[in-house]
């Protein structure tokens, strides 16, 4: 029992009343005790519906990767064959023609081709067939070659020379960080060059990728850095990042802006390059 005493005093100073008050102390304690239990308990379902939607995040992102690879060997298995097909087909019957619908012949041809050529680089896109057959490295190279072409960016890759193959979840979630990333500085970031790093420290994967454009805003960066962020695909590969056991971070330049990604493969089977 907590008990408190207080005077009234006369306007002589002399005491004219005491007035009380008294609170069960066990009775606070009890109260305390239930509010407690009922904040962790709140904090526990928090947590149990976070990790929820970020395995949840990481099974779309794996269905979507396996769709891609699927959408990508149909767009080269199918499409790709009936081109072929009808490539040859255009050529035996340029063969019997006459010269008066050659030129119709040679569009056709030249059609054809830039649909067999853009069908193989969509296909690319969406999974290259490098990225399962030869691993990071390559698949990162092509690409890089690509994008510049593409783009009229210059991009420096630099690939430890200890980098080998990892497990496939982790060679392509590193892939998608690397394709996003580039496409949000041709998109956004006005850059006319990008540095690329990929290499190991310890047992951890480690991807820099930098530019030397606008850069952020200073509210957007802090967004960013504390996962508010709208940006759709940044939020995707902190998530895939995240799921893995690994870092994502976005950090300002001077010009420009930097996004790293380490992520552990001391569990994996990787071995250095040969």
């Amino acid at each position: 029992m907590d008990v408190k005493v207080i005077p009234v005093l006369n306007r002589d100073g002399s005491i004219r009343e005491w007035v009380g008050s008294h609170t069960d102390i066990e009775d606070q304690k009890q109260i305390e005790e239930v509010l407690q239990r009922s904040h962790n308990e709140l904090e526990s379902q928090v947590e149990q519906r976070t990790s929820s939607l970020r395995q949840l995040s990481a099974d779309l992102l794996r269905v979507q990767d396996e769709e891609r690879r699927k959408i990508a060997r149909d767009l080269h298995d199918s499409i790709g064959q009936y081109l072929v097909a009808l490539k040859m087909n255009l050529t035996q019957l340029q063969e019997h023609s006459g010269s008066s619908v050659a030129q119709t012949f040679e569009d056709s041809h030249q059609v054809i081709d830039q649909c067999l050529s853009e069908t193989r680089t969509i296909s690319h896109l969406l999974h290259p067939p490098l990225l399962d057959e030869s691993g990071l490295r390559s698949a990162a190279q092509w690409y890089v070659e690509g994008f510049s072409k593409r783009s009229g960016i210059a991009v420096h890759l630099d690939v430890d020379e200890r980098l080998g193959r990892m497990s496939q979840k982790l060679e392509t979630a590193l892939f998608r960080v690397l394709q996003e990333s580039l496409t949000n500085v041709h998109r956004h970031s006005g850059s006319d060059k990008v540095d690329i790093s990929i290499r190991l420290e310890g047992r951890n994967a480690v991807v820099v990728i930098r530019d030397y454009g606008s850069g952020f805003a200073p509210q957007v960066l802090r967004d960013l850095q504390n996962g508010c962020a709208k940006s759709v695909g940044l939020t995707g590969m902190r998530e895939r990042i995240t799921t893995l056991g690994g870092v994502l971070e976005v950090t300002s330049a001077d010009p420009g802006a930097a996004i790293s990604v380490k992520l552990p493969i001391a569990d994996e089977k990787s071995c250095p390059a040969a």
